[in-house]
Parts: C-alpha cells; sequence; structure tokens
C-alpha cells in the first residue's frame, strides 16, 4: 500500500506535539488522521469513532507524576 508522504503535515504535528502534551489531529473522514498519528509514534492516540477508544477515555486512569 503506498502512503502519501505528509512532510508539512508531520513537521506541524510534531512541533505542536512538543509544545502541548495533548494535540488534537482533525480532518473529515478518510483523511489519513490515524496513519498520521501511528506515523508519528505518539505516546497514545484516540479513534474517537472507535468503541474502545471511547472506552477507554469514560474511565481515564490517571498517570503518575515523574
Amino acid at each position: 500500500m503506498n502512503f502519501i508522504d505528509r512532510k508539512t503535515d508531520r513537521a506541524t504535528v510534531t512541533k505542536l506535539m512538543s509544545v502541548f502534551p495533548v494535540t488534537t489531529i482533525l480532518g473529515p473522514r478518510q483523511c489519513g488522521k490515524t496513519t498520521l498519528a501511528r506515523r508519528l509514534a505518539a505516546d497514545s492516540y484516540f479513534d474517537l469513532e472507535n468503541p474502545q477508544d471511547l472506552a477507554r477515555l469514560a474511565q481515564p486512569q490517571p498517570r503518575p507524576h515523574s
């Protein structure tokens, strides 16, 4: 499968992730949001159309402070 290399999008989101601990990627369906998140190797990503991800967000676990 061939992917569109979105260098500008990757650079923009990477920069935002370095400033903001939580960064949202918004866009229409099937435009590559999840693929972009996976390629960025984000700590976590949530697909709000996925019932398992919605359930994870409904019961968030507190993160220990470092």
